[in-house]
């Protein structure tokens, strides 16, 4: 069975003896610094092979996403394109299948080095390096970031003291033939070539043999010194089978093999295989369940000592620790807020209404009937027993005569507590903020409407007047038409607002989502729906399919933050009025009743974070 280590146990082993051991760097190492990862690629490749057989867009694809992932897999499952997922040479051959000719496939290999800076775990190798206790590392990668971090270490060192690393790729392996035979150390040996290099290996074709000098270059080290392998999943053949001939060397990986990987279980079977064959070949071999290079580099660097002016320049680079100290808030609150809520709070309400006995219980249903029967003006509910409601007293007295119904005095309202009393306010408060506005309600079992009226040409002149000047935030902040007919459709529209009544921080508040509302007719040709309507006359919107959802979305898809700010302020103060007028929902000229009496503020709710933080103090407490 082949052994396991931490990262911190093989850090302790490394760290006695780091001059005995060679590294192999594949392109997980790189991953930190900005490089894509060969699984990245592969993703890249595939969705755009993926584009160019089905006519999908790229910007309409995530390649990141797992559902996109899915269907794209499923997609050349269908079809002898590329191999399987995590087939060893699914690499090479999507490389190809998009980019099929060297010069391509360079330009790509190219755009993708750009993006790389030397990660902190860099910084830690290439210290190794100039420190001459690394001697040699080999990598499948193109990049230059190993190059480039040894270069920076070396120039912080004294002149006598720098290593001039070798680098060699296949274009120049004489280069590393020169080092090996001479010891000429340390050695970076670029197995697939540099990303300036003429010749890269990419494609399956050229990945089918290791270039005749690199491959006895890395056989040889593997005879010489131990090997850490990192960020290498062992899909390249021809790199397993050059690392396979070495077990045959006398004395080969005398330091041991230690492949690093986030899993022991996340090897690939190559890697098991090999790894398995150095064991019975005598040759320690082990698993270092490491996440990242940069962890790794983590571990090994407590236990190194560096030069001072190499320890500073490492540290500069390290990732912040995902665990610190967090300060403790200082501050209550802040004085401004993040976030504005279509809320405005409910400074007072209605905490009574007046009492109805009657001769056996009812329901609210049937309470309403006889409301529309007799067509009295009023609001009333069921309490379970009695009826309580509001209205003039002549009016639900006379509404209420055939089931016996006697005014008795008043009920006390607890909306945080009666499910009918909650009701109640909540039909009194979208009828209060309609009187006297441009506005009609809209109430339905599933949530009340409040929307722009439609102006009529009968109206006098003062009464038009009236109505543009409390619809002229309104019309500023929307821009287009508050009411009017749907194109290709001609259903009504009104723009409006859905209002709920809700309890939260300690006090009432009126809570209203800006909409568009339009009346589609229902199966029986009705164009409108009756208040209070009943689940049989449910808008045919509902059950066969909104005919006119794309013309709304649409409607509100460029309406963009600056717009929302301003429409919700707009509707705060129309539905508050102003000076802190009371609102009544019935409007009643004396005191022979009992009216929903409300008051709301026209300043909205606001949102805090509920933490410090640099990006929310930017502007100052």
């Amino acid at each position: 069975m082949i052994k396991t280590l931490t990262g911190p146990q093989f850090a302790s082993t490394f760290c006695l003896r780091p001059q005995q051991f060679a590294w192999f760097l594949g392109a997980g190492a790189s991953a930190s610094a900005g490089i894509p990862t060969g699984y990245a690629m592969i993703q890249d490749f595939k969705k755009r092979l993926f584009c160019q057989l089905s006519g999908v867009k790229q910007r309409e694809v995530d390649a990141n996403d797992p559902i996109w992932i899915e269907r794209i897999n499923l997609f050349f499952s269908r079809r002898a394109v590329l191999p399987p997922p995590d087939d060893p040479t699914e690499y090479a051959a999507a490389f190809e299948a998009v980019y099929p000719t060297p010069e391509a496939r360079r330009s790509y290999i190219e755009d993708a080095i750009k993006k790389g800076t030397p990660s902190f775990a860099h910084r830690v190798l290439a210290s190794l390096l100039t420190t001459r206790r690394v001697p040699c590392v080999f990598t499948t990668n193109f990049d230059p970031l190993v190059e480039t971090a040894t270069t920076l270490t070396d120039q912080l060192m004294e002149a006598n003291d720098r290593v001039y690393m070798t680098v060699a790729a296949i274009d120049n392996a004489d280069r590393a033939e020169l080092c090996l035979r001479e010891s000429r150390w340390p050695l970076l040996a670029k197995l697939h070539g540099d990303f300036q290099s003429v010749k890269l290996k990419n494609t399956t074709d050229e990945l089918k043999e290791q270039d005749a000098k690199m491959r006895r270059v890395l056989t040889a080290a593997c005879a010489r010194f131990g090997l850490v392998v990192i960020g290498y999943s062992g899909r390249d053949a021809s790199v397993m089978d050059a690392l396979t001939e070495a077990l045959a060397a006398p004395d080969a990986f005398p330091g041991g093999i230690f492949w690093v990987a986030r899993s022991a279980h996340a090897v690939l079977p190559a890697v098991t295989t090999f790894l398995e064959a150095a064991r019975q070949a005598g040759i320690s071999a082990t698993i270092v369940e490491s996440q990242t290079f940069d962890e790794l580099a983590a571990d090994i660097i407590d236990g190194i000592a560096l030069p001072s002016q190499l320890f500073n320049h490492v540290y500069q680079s390290r990732p912040d620790p995902v665990l610190r100290d967090v300060p403790l808030p200082t501050q209550e609150r802040r004085l401004f807020p993040v976030l504005q809520c279509s809320a405005i709070p409910i400074l007072s309400m209605p905490t009574v209404a007046r009492r109805v006995e009657v001769d056996a219980p009812i329901t609210t249903v049937r309470v309403r009937e006889l409301l529309r029967e007799s067509e009295v003006n009023a609001l009333a509910v069921s309490n379970g027993r009695d009826i309580v409601a509001f209205g003039a007293d002549e009016d639900l007295a006379r509404a209420f005569a055939s089931v016996g119904g006697r005014l008795a005095g008043t009920h006390e309202l607890r909306p945080d507590r009666d499910s009918w009393a909650l009701g109640l306010v909540y039909d009194a408060l979208t009828r209060a903020v309609c009187q006297g506005r441009p506005l009609f309600a809209r109430m339905r079992r599933k949530g009340h409407f409040v929307l722009v009226a439609n102006g009529s040409p009968k109206d006098s002149k003062a009464n038009a007047d009236l109505r543009n000047a409390q619809l002229s935030r309104l019309k500023q902040a929307y821009s287009s038409a508050l009411v009017g007919r749907v194109p290709n459709h001609n259903h009504p529209f009104n723009e409006g607002v859905k209002l709920r009544l809700d309890q939260a921080a300690g006090r009432w508040w009126c809570v209203f989502e800006p909409t568009t509302h339009v009346e589609t007719p229902r199966p029986d040709g009705k164009e409108g729906l009756a208040d209070d309507a009943t689940p049989d006359s449910a808008p045919m919107s509902l059950r066969q399919g909104d005919p006119v959802i794309d013309w709304v979305r649409e409607r509100w898809a460029t309406r963009y933050n600056p717009v929302w700010a301003r429409i919700i302020s707009a509707w705060a103060d129309l539905l508050a009025g102003q000076n802190g007028d009371t609102l009544c929902a019935l409007g009643l000229q004396d005191e022979s009743g009992v009216d929903a009496v409300f008051q709301l503020s026209p300043v909205t709710g606001w949102s805090r974070p509920s933490h410090e933080h640099d990006y929310f103090l930017r502007g100052g407490l």
